[in-house]
């Protein structure tokens, strides 16, 4: 089973952060949670303190897979000015490893140019920050190893979809009925 990162960062959004974390251990799939920050009590933009699983300096990332990044603001913007993040993202676009990044936190991977010739799509008024994407409003996107996700209220869709992604249609459709969808 595929490991998988999401990280956290001052200002993150909880919805999509904690639903995204929620929905993919009810399927089972390894997830850590990874904090930009020098502590793991990392504040979401609505104030909700979370403890991270890991800071980023002490984590290991040889056997994760996946790459999850929530947005919220200032939290995308935090994500997008740590320079390890980026280098671990660009590194892992360049092995064909799954990368993903709903709300505002896209606007990392434009200005990393991984969206260049892709269909993404993103929180409105953030699509400028997509660099060479071609941007559009479905509520989760995937154009190769990239999904992207629109907003807080999607966050379900995203989670489901890095499931069915990860796991299979099958645990997709588990998951899903257990949550009453």
């Amino acid at each position: 089973m595929k490991k998988v990162a999401l990280f956290l960062a001052n200002g993150f959004e909880e919805i999509e952060a904690l639903a995204t974390v929620d929905i993919l251990r009810r399927a089972q799939i390894s997830v850590e949670t990874i904090s930009v920050s020098d502590t793991k009590t990392v504040t979401g933009a609505h104030d909700v303190p979370v403890i991270a699983d890991k800071i980023f300096q002490e984590a290991d990332f040889s056997e994760v897979e996946v790459l999850v990044l929530p947005g919220g603001m200032p939290g995308a913007k935090n994500l997008n000015e740590h320079e390890g993040l980026k280098e671990l993202i660009t590194k892992f676009n360049g092995e064909g490893k799954q990368i993903a990044a709903i709300c505002a936190a896209p606007m990392v991977l434009g200005g990393l140019g991984l969206l260049r010739d892709k269909r993404a799509t993103c929180y409105p008024g953030f699509e400028a920050e997509l660099t060479g994407a071609q941007t559009v409003t479905e509520n989760v996107v995937v154009d190769g190893n990239i999904t992207t996700g629109r907003g807080p209220g999607l966050a379900f869709d995203f989670a489901l979809r890095l499931v069915e992604q990860i796991a299979g249609l099958k645990t997709r459709q588990e998951v899903q009925n257990g949550l009453l969808l």
